[in-house]
């Protein structure tokens, strides 16, 4: 089969590679249909993600079609159309029992195109299946329902679960690209009084107004100013980092009120100084995290329902085999106005009857 294989810092290919087959009993086989790029991939690209070894295929977000299973699996069989979560879960060990499988002790937690091969590719073996795929209703389609394999799920419970969006809060999200989007349109569901969005990119802060932001601002413009002059100086409740830049998180740092709430989303590859010389004192409370996707079946259904505007993130969709252009679509977002790449997506139908088996 052709996958994007990871050559080290910087270089990466559409390469031919074996067949993924069942390892564990717990293991299925996916055709994949639709699948992403996240920004986590670029910073992998970038050498930010070391325990990332040569050789590996990146990606950890797909949806597809179950096309083998193993003897263990009890909740999907072949024929399936399925969400592959970037999240996977032995269901066992003692953070999967409290529904932290972002921590995963059994195998699991993020693995795909991290530790394993992953899902830019037309075959992925995904372990822990039973926990790791959602079954998909026949009215979502694929390139909507792969961006609730990371980016909802993480923008959700990484950024406005830790956050603690509530009624009447002022929420700055740093950062309007997809995981940034994300979080102002699952931070819109808790009413809070105003969502200021950052970003340096008119396009992106352009797609934060149309999905919900109230305020928009360029990061080069004064943003602590003007969240100090629209909350009488106090500061916002709630400010979600979505960059991964050290400047980017002391701005967040800097923009919370005291009492408030600074939730890091992004992926940080370089350090960033926290300034608790200014902090020890404001009561701050910082979080950090990998998503867990416990929150994915809720968002799926509220996608099923309508209720999440998933479409307009999409801007850019290519077949499979484009892997490398779009690659350098997404990672060049300042001058192509790219949000999310979407590659494949075309019906079930259609790919079942031109994909081959994955054992010919």
């Amino acid at each position: 089969m052709k996958a994007l294989v990871f050559h080290g810092p910087g270089q990466s290919a559409w390469d031919s590679v074996p067949d993924p087959g069942i390892q564990e009993a717990t293991d299925v086989i996916v055709r994949v249909d639709a699948v992403t790029i996240c920004g986590t991939d670029l910073h992998i690209l970038k050498g930010d993600v070391p325990e990332v070894r040569p050789g590996t295929v990146l990606g950890h977000e797909a949806v597809g079609e179950v096309v083998e299973v193993g003897s263990d699996v009890r909740t999907v069989r072949p024929g399936d159309r399925v969400l592959v979560s970037c999240i996977t879960a032995c269901g066992r060990c003692r953070f999967c029992r409290k529904a932290s499988f972002g921590q995963c002790l059994g195998g699991g937690g993020w693995i795909l195109g991290h530790r394993i091969n992953g899902t830019q590719a037309e075959y992925v073996r995904v372990p822990h299946a039973d926990l790791s795929v959602h079954a998909l209703p026949g009215s979502v389609g694929s390139a909507d329902a792969v961006l609730l394999a990371d980016i909802f799920p993480t923008a959700y419970e990484v950024g406005v679960l830790n956050g603690r969006v509530q009624p009447g809060d002022t929420v700055v999200v740093v950062g309007a690209g997809p995981i940034g989007l994300a979080a102002i349109v699952t931070a819109g569901l808790f009413t809070p009084e105003r969502i200021i969005a950052v970003d340096l990119a008119q396009t992106r802060l352009d797609a934060a107004k149309r999905l919900g932001a109230d305020v928009i601002v360029d990061a080069g413009s004064g943003p602590e100013q003007l969240v100090a002059d629209l909350t009488d100086g106090l500061g916002a409740d709630v400010v979600i980092e979505a960059v991964g830049v050290p400047e980017s998180f002391e701005m967040c740092t800097r923009m919370v009120r005291p009492g408030g709430h600074v939730a890091n989303v992004g992926v940080h590859g370089k350090p960033a100084t926290l300034h608790l010389e200014d902090l020890w004192i404001k009561n701050v409370t910082i979080t950090t995290g990998l998503v867990d996707t416990s929150s994915t079946p809720m968002l799926l259904r509220m996608l099923a329902a309508g209720r999440l505007p998933t479409s307009s993130m999409a801007t850019h969709t290519f077949p499979l085999d484009s892997m490398e252009e779009a690659y350098d679509v997404f990672s060049h977002a300042a001058g192509t106005g790219a949000l999310k790449v979407v590659l494949g997506g075309q019906s079930h139908t259609a790919l079942a009857r031109t994909a081959p088996s994955p054992k010919e």
